[in-house]
């Protein structure tokens, strides 16, 4: 069964840094794809940053050069350095893994887990 916690969610102030992380147990987790999607109040939820089973990141246009994706397979734990936080980055951050090497299927509708909260404060 695949059991994903997320964990490293808190409040800080425009221009801070916060460090997410995501352990997974439950499968085989270097051959999946891993995620990390947001939903802040009102409005839907959207991907952040989805890193393939090669390493391969990619990000939504508003992350890209503030918030870094990685993957330490021997943990089995997901991460996301987010940097230069502003105040629209205010949100419930959830994590979750696709069977998908490639990362070509993975949906939001995928990220179901309990989420950290993330609070960025002007």
């Amino acid at each position: 069964q695949v059991r994903l916690v997320e964990s490293g969610g808190g409040s800080v102030q425009s221009g801070g840094s916060l460090k997410l992380s995501c352990t997974a147990s439950g499968f085989t987790y270097a051959s999946y794809c891993l995620g990390w999607a947001r939903q802040a109040p009102g409005k839907e939820r959207e991907l952040v940053a989805l890193i393939n089973a090669d390493g391969t990141a990619t990000y939504a246009d508003s992350m890209k050069g503030r918030f870094t994706v990685s993957r330490d397979n021997a943990k089995s734990t997901l991460y996301l350095q987010m940097d230069s936080l502003k105040p629209e980055d205010t949100a419930m951050y959830y994590c979750a893994a696709s069977f998908d090497p490639s990362c070509s299927h993975i949906t939001v509708n995928d990220f179901r887990g309990q989420g950290t909260q993330v609070t960025v404060s002007s």
